[in-house]
């Protein structure tokens, strides 16, 4: 009998583990269990070809319609052209080589089959080249093809060389000689919530008899990793609040109120309700890890200052991190100017507020680390300089983190270890969340305030998709109203992904992206196109990552002033930049970008009292997933609601580890948006197991578990999120 942590080159040969491991990163027996099938294909459903996207790997059902062999055009040899269909869409399968005499004698129309392969494109049509196949057809000599005729056939997430069938049969050779030990779901659990044993789970959810089957094997695995995960979260949280920091206490009279008095606008409800919930949190000998959510100009910064500033109060100091030079050194000249003569000279009561950035001079540099170090400084604002192991705080109470996804753990923890009286309380600020937020915002272990409230006389953005391929015209007239904004005495943004040639994106886009496509659009390209073409005679100007400091910020500051009509940059403008007679932002090939970035990058107009209008340009045609995706951005201005679209489709990330998205999750069955009512039931379940059991004294096959999921490297992680 084999049990979960078997290597599987015992189990299935060294030549098929490795495989395994090198397509799929499947190294025991318990790691090829729960590589579950991605669906079922049932006797007689063929798989819907329109859905198919270009770049995916993909396994489909299909039945051949037609096949033709041909002399090749480039070179010498045969190509074999078969056309298949699910009865309304076709896709093009091609062969070529030697083999293709031997493919044609098997596909012929009538037969169906699974095909497993890249979609490609050619001619503007769809199609798998040299697919690997398997005949599904009576008579056949294959186990998994008889066993189709009767009963679902497990589709499972392939590779190219390792296609469905060859991972079902490896499952089949695990399962027959499985051992999976005691249960780690307590028996009280399993019986309260009706949950089959988790042997029966795995048989079911790879060798289901019908699709009822399915559905109970799968019930019971996400509760697996939902109950699993609770319990390390709930550990965590009675951890937590036997860890020490020092309460900062709101004083009645000090810089804080100082500050209220002479602010010149009135604070929103909700800017006032949050700060007490901060307020409070601070006052704790806990410390707090709270998130701000808050829409794109609804005064988050002035939240984050008022908590700074009473930790100041309290004879602590505050750092504010941001994840690029533009947007620290915009904090640092916000901040002074909204502290007006308290600030003067960058002195705040005595207090300084100090900037340090990775491209500042020796001098400057020196007096923001003696500043920090000594604690003369009260707010020290940076970038990731503020990271490095030589710099030092007198005594930091509170971390404070603009843009979270900017950021992996790693680097969040370094600033935090710099406290030197427990932990500091830290406050993350974000727009959007980032799927690994959301992640643990659902769950429960964040700590979440919302801002939803815009100040008095912020406008609405108007954001509008802009189809350049299929109706230029519409590219003309965006050209169009960026002139007339800038004619009515207003500025606009151009976004573009690339600063030019040999420079990666800047992008962030999600996953499936097509290389074949042309190189997306350059600031350095563009910047001359339209100074000679649809914006000439206005006054345009570059600005990006690879321009020097000083030349980014002379830059910055001369659009700032309105000495510059359109500024054209990459994503250096994501975040925090805030230029109120700016009203008009285009994104240049805006589906090269995130959903949480376009939602960000938006931001940048519409922060004062004029309307905003956002314009996401695109190549990609109508009913693709990029379309769908820019289309959601156009349709809400909710980040929350952007959020989960982004969680769909980019997943989780690991939530126990350094992943901040994508398809490397420690989840496999689970989906925190479509089973949020099993974490919630498995949260209130393991926080009462935690209660009454800490360390699991009890639960031996659930520690186990829990061992087995949070190895040590994600444990490590876990404490520093």
């Amino acid at each position: 009998m084999t049990t979960f942590d078997e290597p599987l080159t015992k189990v299935l040969g060294a030549p098929t583990a490795k495989k395994l491991d090198e397509l799929l990163e499947l190294r025991t027996v318990g790691d090829l269990m729960r590589h579950y099938p991605r669906r079922y294909a049932e006797r007689g459903e063929l798989t819907d070809l329109s859905k198919l996207e270009r770049g995916e790997h993909v396994t489909v059902v299909a039945e051949v319609a037609q096949s033709r062999m041909r002399d090749m055009a480039s070179r010498k040899g045969k190509l074999l052209e078969v056309v298949v269909t699910d009865g309304r869409d076709r896709l093009m399968l091609t062969f070529f080589g030697k083999a293709a005499h031997h493919h044609e004698k098997v596909l012929v129309p009538g037969k169906r089959a699974m095909f497993a392969g890249q979609v490609g494109e050619f001619n503007k049509k769809r199609q798998l080249t040299h697919p690997e196949y398997e005949l599904l057809e009576a008579g056949s000599e294959s186990a998994a093809v008889e066993a189709f005729a009767g009963a679902p056939v497990p589709v499972y997430p392939a590779a190219g060389g390792l296609p469905s069938w060859t991972i079902r049969k490896c499952v089949r050779l695990a399962l027959d000689t499985l051992s999976v030990g005691d249960d780690p779901l307590p028996p009280g659990l399993r019986s309260g919530h009706s949950l089959i044993g988790l042997g029966e789970a795995l048989e079911l959810v790879h060798r289901p008899r019908d699709m009822r089957d399915v559905g109970r094997a799968q019930r019971r695995l996400k509760w697996d990793e939902a109950f699993v995960l609770q319990t390390v979260l709930a550990q965590r949280r009675l951890a937590a609040e036997r860890w020490p920091a020092t309460a900062r206490a709101a004083q009645g009279d000090g810089m804080l109120a100082a500050f209220e008095e002479r602010l010149p606008f009135t604070l929103t409800e909700g800017q006032r309700e949050v700060g007490g919930v901060i307020a409070a949190d601070l006052a704790l000998t806990h410390p707090m890890h709270r998130l701000l959510q808050g829409e794109v100009g609804s005064g988050k910064t002035i939240v984050a200052l008022r908590a700074m500033l009473q930790v100041v109060d309290a004879g602590g100091q505050a750092a504010l991190l941001a994840p690029t030079e533009v947007l620290a050194q915009q904090h640092h000249r916000s901040i002074v100017e909204l502290l007006g003569d308290l600030a003067l000279g960058g002195m705040l009561g005595g207090t300084r507020v100090a900037l340090l950035t990775g491209s500042a001079n020796a001098a400057s540099r020196r007096s923001a680390l003696l500043d920090a170090a000594s604690g003369a400084a009260g707010i020290v604002i940076g970038t990731h300089a503020l990271l490095q192991q030589h710099v030092q705080f007198a005594d930091l109470g509170l971390v404070v983190i603009d843009e979270q996804h900017r950021f992996g753990v790693e680097q969040r923890d370094a600033l935090r270890e710099k406290s030197t009286s427990g932990r500091p309380h830290v406050l993350v600020m974000t727009a959007t969340p980032i799927p690994r937020t959301v992640a643990m915002t659902v769950y429960g272990d964040l700590d979440v305030v919302t801002l939803t409230q815009l100040p008095s006389g912020r406008m609405p953005i108007a954001t509008h998709v802009v189809p350049a391929a299929e109706k230029p015209r519409f590219l003309d007239r965006t050209w169009s109203r960026v002139r007339e904004e800038v004619g009515a005495g207003r500025q606009a943004y151009v976004v573009c992904p690339r600063i030019g040639d040999g420079d990666g994106e800047e992008g962030d886009p999600a996953a499936g992206s097509d290389e074949e496509r042309r190189p997306p659009i350059a600031v350095s390209d563009l910047v001359p196109l339209l100074a000679a073409g649809p914006l000439a005679g206005l006054r345009i100007e570059a600005l990006h990552g690879r321009m020097h400091p000083e030349e980014k910020d002379a830059v910055m500051r001369a659009f700032t002033e309105g000495a510059v009509d359109v500024l054209v940059a990459t994503t250096v403008i994501e975040v925090g930049v805030n230029v109120p007679n700016a009203s008009v932002m285009v994104v240049m090939d805006a589906d090269r970008f995130g959903v949480s970035q376009l939602h960000q990058l938006r931001g940048r107009v519409g922060r004062g009292s004029l309307p905003g209008l956002c314009l996401l340009v695109t190549e990609s045609p109508g009913g693709t997933a990029a379309r769908a995706r820019l289309d959601a951005v156009a349709a809400t201005l909710d980040g929350f609601e952007l959020s989960r679209i982004d969680l769909e489709q980019r997943r989780e990330g690991d939530v126990l580890g350094a992943a901040q998205s994508g398809r490397k999750s420690a989840l496999r069955m689970l989906r925190l948006l479509r089973d949020e009512d099993v974490i919630e039931e498995a949260r209130v379940a393991a926080s009462t197991l935690v209660a009454e059991d800490p360390k699991l004294a009890a639960h031996p096959a659930l520690r186990t578990e829990l061992g087995r999921l949070v190895n040590e490297e994600r444990a490590e992680y876990l404490e520093k999120t």
